[in-house]
């Protein structure tokens, strides 16, 4: 009975991946955003519409795809502070919009580093076994 082969090398074979923890997370995604604020600087897009908000939301994408889902609101927050300082307001300031608009942008940024850590965080393969019924013993008594 054939119940599980998977070889290393092979195309069948996944091993699980070591995902980053929240403080790891949180400290790429603040060197990550403030690479990102000086790209979009170069680029002249610091200050524009949405574009701003979709080049964070990727960058929380990424960071989210190799960490684990509980990193996802570090992730996110991270992600607000360098969009908020750089990207909306001008050398580093923290602006306030109010409470709906910067909790959505937190929410975008959160879900947009969750989505893809909870599809990482499924499990790879399901190894199916039969349950075999024990085999039974005919006792006699002598």
């Amino acid at each position: 009975m054939r119940m599980y082969s998977a070889r290393p090398g092979g195309r069948r074979y996944h091993p699980v991946l070591d995902r980053a923890r929240s403080s790891t997370s949180g400290a790429l995604a603040l060197l990550a955003g403030g690479v990102l604020a000086l790209a979009l600087g170069g680029l002249g897009e610091l200050h524009a519409g949405w574009f701003r908000y979709a080049a964070f939301a990727g960058l929380a994408a990424l960071l989210g795809a190799s960490s684990r889902p509980t990193a996802a609101p570090v992730i996110g927050l991270a992600a607000w502070l360098c969009c908020n300082a750089f990207a909306e307001h001008r050398h580093g300031e923290l602006g306030w919009a109010g409470a709906a608009p910067e909790f959505g942008h937190y929410l975008l940024f959160t879900a947009a580093a969750l989505a893809p850590a909870l599809v990482a965080a499924l499990p790879r393969r399901v190894v199916r076994v039969e349950a075999l019924a024990a085999p039974v013993r005919r006792t006699f008594a002598r």
